[in-house]
C-alpha cells in the first residue's frame, strides 16, 4: 500500500493532464498531531485553498467552459430582452367584410384608440378573407348579417391573438348596445394590473433565465468533472493524497456557488441597465442566499448523473435529458399557468420551479425572507437527499 501511495502522489501528468487536472498537495511529514495521521487545521485550509484556486484557474482556461456557463446564458437574456423589450398589447390584423355598424360608429378618439390594438382591412370578398385567416395573413373576419348579428371568424392556431381579437370586438359590440339603449350600464369594470404601469417583460425575463442559468452550470459542471477527473485518475491521486475527503468537496462546492454568484451578478448588472429597465424590488438581495442553496441542490443532480455516467458523453446526454425539460417544466422560458393539470403538478415537483417562483418573488414582486426561506429550506432537503442516493452510486476509479 505504502509504494502504491507514493506512486500515485508521485505520478507526473501529461502536458494535457498538467493544465486539466488539479495538482495534488505533496506527502507531508510534519505539521499533524504526533501519533494521529491527521492534518492540522493550518493545512487542511491550505489543501481547500490550494484545491479551489487550481479549480478556477482550470475552469478560466476552458474557454468553452466559460462561454457555455457565463456567455450562453447571458446571450439568452439579451435576445429575448431586446426582442420583448417593446411588447405591449397585443396588435392584431383584421378584416372588416361589408359595411360593420359597430366598428364604423367608432369614431375620432374611440377610433384611434381602436387602431391602437386593431388593423382593420375593408374588403368585399368574404371567401378571399377567411382564406387570409386560413394561411395566418389575417387574424380575424369581422362581418354583419342584415339581423344586426355581428359575426367574427377567427384562426384557433394563435389562441393568444384570438382571445386578443374576441375581447376587444366583444367591448366594441357592448358599447355599441349601450350607446343604441341610451342608458348607462348599471354596473362597470375597471381593470387595473397590480403592478407599476412601466413594467416590462424584463420583470418576469431575468428571474427564469437566471434560474436556468444557475442550474445548467451546476448540474454540467459537477457531472462532466467527475467523471473527467475520474478517467483521468485524479479521484485517485487526491484519494491517496494527504487530502481529506471534505476539502475536495467543499473547494469544488466553492467554485461552483462563486461562479453561480459571477452569473447572477452579470444577470442583473446587464438587465437593470437603462436599455432592458429591470427594477429591483423587495429584499432582492435575497437572490444571494437563493442562488447558493440552488447550485447546491443542483451539484448533486450533477453528482448523481456524473455518478452513473460511465464517460463525459454519456454524462452529457443524462445532464441533457434532465435540465432541458425541467427548464421548459420550471416556468425558465414561459409560464406554465395554462399548461394541464398532470404538467403543472410534475413542474411543482422540479427544483427549478421554485427557484424561478422565489427568484421572481424578491427581485420583481416585493417579496421577502417568508418567500425565500422555504425555497432556500427545500433545495437543501433535496439535495441532502439526491447525494445520499448518488453516494450509493459514486465510485473512486472506472470498473
Amino acid at each position: 500500500m505504502s509504494a502504491e501511495r507514493s506512486d500515485a502522489v508521485s505520478e507526473p501528468g501529461t502536458g494535457a493532464q498538467a493544465a486539466e487536472a488539479p495538482a495534488v498537495p505533496a506527502q507531508r511529514t510534519t505539521g499533524g498531531p504526533a501519533g494521529t495521521g491527521g492534518a492540522a487545521p493550518k493545512e487542511r485550509a491550505s489543501a481547500f485553498l490550494s484545491l479551489s484556486r487550481v479549480m478556477i484557474v482550470s475552469f478560466l482556461r476552458d474557454r468553452t467552459a466559460v462561454f457555455f456557463v457565463l456567455v450562453f446564458p447571458l446571450m439568452f437574456l439579451l435576445l429575448f430582452g431586446t426582442l420583448l423589450k417593446g411588447a405591449g398589447s397585443p396588435h392584431a390584423k383584421v378584416a372588416q367584410v361589408g359595411a360593420v355598424q359597430v366598428l364604423d360608429a367608432v369614431q375620432g378618439e374611440g377610433r384611434a384608440e381602436l387602431e391602437k390594438v386593431l388593423t382593420i382591412t375593408r374588403t368585399d370578398d368574404a371567401a378571399d378573407a377567411l382564406a387570409k385567416v386560413r394561411k395566418g395573413d389575417l387574424d380575424a373576419v369581422v362581418q354583419q348579417g342584415p339581423d344586426g348579428k355581428v359575426e367574427l371568424r377567427f384562426s384557433a392556431a394563435d389562441q393568444v391573438r384570438a382571445g386578443s381579437v374576441q375581447g376587444i370586438v366583444n367591448s366594441v359590440v357592448q358599447q355599441a348596445n349601450q350607446a343604441a339603449t341610451g342608458r348607462p350600464p348599471a354596473f362597470t369594470l375597471e381593470a387595473v394590473q397590480v403592478e407599476d404601469n412601466s413594467l416590462k417583460p424584463i420583470q418576469f425575463l431575468t428571474p427564469g433565465l437566471l434560474g436556468w442559468a444557475v442550474a445548467t452550470g451546476a448540474v454540467f459542471g459537477a457531472s462532466l468533472t467527475l467523471v473527467s477527473w475520474r478517467q483521468k485518475k485524479v479521484l485517485r491521486r487526491l484519494r491517496l493524497a494527504p487530502v481529506s475527503a471534505g476539502s475536495i468537496i467543499l473547494s469544488r462546492v466553492s467554485v461552483s456557488i462563486l461562479t453561480a454568484l459571477a452569473q447572477t451578478t452579470v444577470f442583473l448588472l446587464v438587465a437593470t441597465t437603462p436599455y432592458f429597465g429591470l427594477k429591483l424590488t423587495g429584499d432582492w438581495w435575497l437572490i444571494v442566499p437563493l442562488v447558493v442553496c440552488a447550485t447546491i441542490a443542483f451539484m448533486s443532480i450533477g453528482l448523481l448523473a456524473g455518478s452513473l455516467a460511465k464517460t463525459e458523453e454519456a454524462a452529457n446526454g443524462i445532464s441533457q435529458i434532465i435540465v432541458l425539460p425541467m427548464s421548459f417544466l420550471s416556468g425558465s422560458f414561459f409560464p406554465m399557468d395554462d399548461a394541464p393539470a398532470w404538467l403543472r403538478t410534475i413542474s411543482d415537483a422540479l427544483p427549478l420551479k421554485h427557484l424561478v417562483s422565489a427568484s421572481q418573488s424578491v427581485l420583481t414582486r416585493g417579496g421577502g425572507l417568508s418567500d425565500a426561506l422555504p425555497t432556500m429550506g427545500g433545495l437543501l432537503l433535496f439535495a441532502a437527499a439526491l447525494t445520499a442516493i448518488a453516494s450509493r452510486f459514486f465510485r473512486w476509479e472506472d470498473a
